[in-house]
């Protein structure tokens, strides 16, 4: 499965190589294209594309919405036990998936590519890379040497089973584990950018960052979600009752009321909003197919 966007070069090329590598297996497969909006002739040279090879899919969308709805879309799409993710910028090499999809058959879930002589830029690719798989390895506990690494494969069975959204496909394998996944880390090659300009900058580490607190949270309070934010639901609704004695003193005796007011009104809403949010983590739990989100 392989996202694009404004890769009209690389496709063709890109095409070529994934032949090259899994023909000799001599097995049945299928190569999904994810066109994310692009504005170039990428869709229009992966329409013919498929034309030419049934084994071809291409999906497309009508804006841009990012890789990881690219992935999501490729991924609940794709009909196979083994699921292959990379980078349509040729900077993954194909050549590596039978080594990886050998490793999967030793029983893993997932196999995770890290990127060995990785060939980007240090300053704005690898260190801000290599802080962001220090930060998630520490809050997820799962340290994983490349998190942004395209290239894995998965057991279908696994990561169509993986809730993801914003920026998400980066914490892929720590949102796998919960679910009993059995992972590996491989050393696969890494090459230079030949067409097209990278989509990434300094600018991701903010969404990155926010995506991290937003799984510190589900970490946390996915075990029976429900009862753990009905409780702080029900402390909120206790502060808010105590709150409503001082307000009605003040109203009695005809003082200003409007701090209180506000207090009050901001402490009856945060009960509403823990219940809401507990509902909507049961949501995720039950995608989950109920699993303990914790682990050691």
């Amino acid at each position: 499965m392989i996202p694009i966007l404004n890769e009209e070069e690389s496709v063709g090329p890109m095409y070529d190589h994934v032949i090259k590598a899994l023909d000799p297996l001599e097995t049945p497969f299928e190569i999904i294209f994810v066109d994310d909006g692009s504005t170039d002739r990428s869709f229009e040279l992966l329409s013919q594309m498929a034309k030419d090879d049934p084994r071809i899919v291409v999906l497309k969308f009508r804006k841009n919405a990012g890789q990881t709805a690219a992935m999501m879309a490729g991924i609940e799409y794709a009909r196979g036990d083994m699921i292959v993710t990379m980078d349509g910028d040729l900077q993954n090499d194909p050549a590596d998936i039978p080594m990886m999809l050998a490793k999967i058959e030793e029983g893993y879930d997932l196999v995770i590519g890290w990127r060995m002589n990785r060939q980007d830029k240090w300053l704005s690719r690898k260190l801000p890379s290599m802080v962001a798989n220090k930060l998630i390895g520490k809050i997820t506990g799962l340290p994983v040497k490349d998190n942004g690494c395209s290239l894995k494969v998965y057991r279908s069975s696994v990561i169509k089973r993986v809730p993801l959204y914003s920026d998400m496909h980066r914490f892929i394998p720590a949102m796998t584990l919960p679910l009993g996944a059995r992972i590996a880390e491989v050393g696969v090659r890494h090459h230079a950018r030949q067409f097209g300009v990278s989509k990434y900058g300094l600018s991701r580490i903010f969404k990155v960052l926010l995506d991290l607190i937003a799984i510190k949270m589900l970490l946390l309070f996915a075990d029976k979600p429900i009862r753990r934010f009905f409780g702080l639901a029900v402390l909120a609704f206790v502060l808010t009752l105590v709150s409503l004695w001082p307000l009605l003193d003040a109203w009695a005796g005809d003082h200003s009321v409007m701090m209180q007011t506000t207090i009050t009104m901001l402490l009856g809403s945060l009960s509403v909003f823990f219940l809401l949010l507990g509902a909507v983590a049961s949501l995720v739990h039950q995608r989950l197919g109920g699993v303990n989100l914790r682990w050691d």
